[in-house]
Parts: structure tokens; sequence; C-alpha cells
């Protein structure tokens, strides 16, 4: 069968379901991307693709979003048309995300293809970010320009055949009405790969000894650090957690770029704006700023780390949260309602008030100066991962069979006994 993904910034949330898919030999793969050093994934071609248009700096707000999708959208399908002209390739089935536009055109090109959207996130002015944080006031645009962005997914849930969402919460942030042409069911994660080891060290540069899981170490991790993923109430409650625990070290992974909102102009970022406001208050010889770290050193950070703190807004559930759960750490995050979704309170983990950074560094403290009150929480949090979001028993059979759905009975995936 011949299958195309398609996502600006490949692999995004196909990772585990393209890789899969490769290793198996049945299928021809093609991959459509912006990302111009595209990971290469043995089995898969990958052809990178232009934006027909970009709108100017200045174009008007309520449809600079649309005009972008719609650029991009008709830059992925002329790509396409050259894939089937030069090379001979016709996809059975495309799957992709329509946050950026690029499945908008598909149709147009190929009628009778079958089309997975992914739909990530629908905007809203109240239940999600956005009035949420009280250092980010609105004005009276925004309930305008959140329902302007909403005209891609609009358009797209037409497109496809079959939407996907990865949790409820985010599925439920689109209308009612559009519910029922999208099914739920997490990318998944490999917890066969990610696993607790209670023998992983790690080496810091400016220590000379080995850190493991004898060592008290709090870990705080976001692709970059940013107030939509609580970086701001993570610093303010430093300087009350590292007074209280004069032995404790912390580890903080991200980098200091712009995944959502606004750049912040401060110096240093919000970085930099966070720590002139903690200033003196904070022991900075026992906080270590990673910055972005390879994958494999990830994983020795969550397996030493004796409390994991995971911030965020009701936004889009990170992986990283699955991830520190399958590796069976005690973690401390905030009461949102997406996170509610994954974790419950005293069974798998611990939720605090993202507005309160006294109650979160209260709550660390506890877990530090009684780990043995906390210790089932590790394991049934990797209990419940294994059942919910395991990508190899429970997310790729459904994403498989929401496939086969879709495809005449010679096409279809066969999945291994």
């Amino acid at each position: 069968m011949n299958i195309m993904f398609v996502h600006q910034n490949m692999p995004g949330q196909y990772r585990e379901l393209v890789q899969w898919l490769a290793e198996r030999r049945e299928h021809k793969i093609y991959f459509l991307t912006q990302r111009k050093n595209p990971p290469k994934i043995e089995g898969v071609e990958t052809r990178i693709y232009k934006p027909h248009h970009a709108p100017k700096k200045e174009a008007y707000g309520l449809s600079k979003v649309w005009e972008e999708a719609t650029g991009a959208g008709f830059g992925a399908a002329i790509a396409g048309q050259q894939l089937e002209q030069k090379e001979g390739f016709k996809p059975d089935l495309i799957v992709g995300h329509v946050g950026w536009g690029e499945l908008t055109f598909f149709k147009q090109v190929w009628p009778d293809v079958p089309i997975i959207g992914f739909f990530e996130y629908y905007y809203r002015l109240h239940g999600g970010p956005v009035n949420f944080d009280p250092d980010e006031p609105v004005n009276e645009h925004t309930p305008f320009l959140l329902h302007a962005r909403n005209a891609v997914p609009a358009a797209n849930i037409t497109t496809v055949d079959r939407g996907i969402s990865p949790t409820k919460w985010q599925r439920d942030c689109f209308p009612p009405e559009m519910h029922s042409k999208i099914y739920v069911c997490h990318d998944g994660i490999r917890t066969d790969k990610l696993v607790p080891n209670p023998k992983a060290t790690l080496k810091l540069g400016r220590i000379d000894k080995l850190q493991t899981c004898d060592d008290e170490i709090i870990t705080y991790m976001a692709r970059n650090l940013e107030r939509m993923r609580g970086f701001h109430q993570f610093m303010r409650a430093l300087p009350d957690i590292l007074e209280a625990r004069p032995n404790a070290r912390v580890l903080i992974i991200g980098g200091n770029e712009v995944s959502y909102g606004a750049k912040n102009k401060k110096p240093g970022g919000l970085r930099g704006e966070m720590e002139a406001e903690v200033g003196d208050r904070v022991d900075w010889s026992r906080v270590h700023f990673l910055g972005q770290v390879p994958y494999e050193d990830y994983q020795k950070i969550i397996q030493i780390s004796r409390c994991h703190i995971y911030m965020t807004m009701p936004f889009v559930l990170s992986w990283s949260l699955l991830e520190t759960m399958s590796m069976e750490a005690t973690i401390v995050a905030s009461d949102v309602e997406p996170v509610r979704e994954a974790m419950t309170h005293g069974e798998t983990g611990l939720l605090v008030d993202f507005h309160n950074p006294a109650a979160l560094a209260q709550q660390v403290i506890d877990v530090l100066e009684r780990p043995e009150d906390f210790a089932h929480l590790g394991p049934a949090a990797r209990k419940h991962v294994i059942a919910e979001y395991d990508f190899l028993t429970k997310c790729l059979p459904e994403h498989i069979a929401e496939m086969n759905a879709l495809l005449p009975q010679d096409k279809q995936i066969n999945m291994p006994d």
C-alpha cells in the first residue's frame, strides 16, 4: 500500500507510527514536510515542500493565519501532484496534521483518496490557556482573533474522511458537531523503552560526583522555558524548595526559544526575567539549566529524579508527562483538566494549583521529606500509562483499525499476531 504522511515538522505526532510501518517493509511510504533537515527513517521517502505563499508582516490579523494556511496547503498539494507526475506515487491513504493547513487541498488532487487528519486544538476564550494566566491579560480583539484561527480546522473537517485527537479534552475543545468525525487515541508511548532504572547515573558539568537515585534531584522539563508550561510558576517556587532542602539539586531541561505565544522581550527571555525576579533568594550553584538534551540523557535525568515537576496551562498534553509516568517518576503537576485526564491526585501523581507557587513548593518539599509516603505513585503511574497509552498494545491497534476502515480489503494493513 502507498501511504503519504504530511507534517511541517517531520515526524511530529507520527514518530512511532511511521517507524513501525516502515519496519514492516510492506508499504511504500512518503513523508511531505517543510523541515529543512528532516530525520532519516529507513524505508521512508522524505520530500520537502515549500509553501506557495506566505502573508506579509502587515497582513490583516483576522485573515493572516488562514492566508498562511492556504499557502502551505497549496504548496503541499503541488508537491503531491509532482510526486505522481514525476515519481509515479499516488497514495492510497493520506495521514497528516490539519493545524497548518497542509491537508486543505488534497481532495482537489486526489478526490478518491481517504484522509485522516490530526485535530490538535480549537481556540477559545475560556477553558484553555487564553484568559487563564493573570500575567497575560486579553484585550477586546482577542475573541475575534481566536475565532479567526479556527477557520483552518473548520475547513479541514470537511476535507478529511476521519479526524483524530490524542486526548478527550482536546477533542472536546472542538464544537460538538465535529466530535462524531474525530476519534480519540493518543500517539502512543513506548513503555517498553521508557522504563525505570535504579542504576542510572548522570554526569553534571560542574560536579565531579556522578548523580544517582541516591541524590536529591528535582527535575523540570519543557521543550522551551515559557509561560504556557508554567516555567514562571516553577521558578517562583524554587526559593522555598531550595531553602527547605539544602541538599537538593534542580535539573532544568528546555530551550530559551518560543513554542507558544509571543516572544518575551526581556533580556534573556522568560528565563532572564524569572532569574531577575527570584534573584538572590535562590542558591544558583544548585540549579542546572541543561538546555535541550539528547533523548538518552533525558531518560537518565528522569530515572534519577526524586521529584519531577510538570506545570502547564490547560493546553495540549505534553508527551513528557506520559513518558515520565512510564519511567515511574514521582510527579507534581498542575491541576488542570488535560492533566487530570491522564493523572489522578494521590493515585498516580500529585496535583497543585497552577497559580499557587507556594503550594507547589510545599508539595515538592513534602515529597522530598517523606518519600516513603509517595513511593506508590510512580509504579501506579507506569501501570496506568501501559494500560491507556502504550503504543504497541493500545494505541497502534486503534490507529490501524481506523486506517483500515477507510481502505479496501486488499489494501489493509496487517497487524502481527
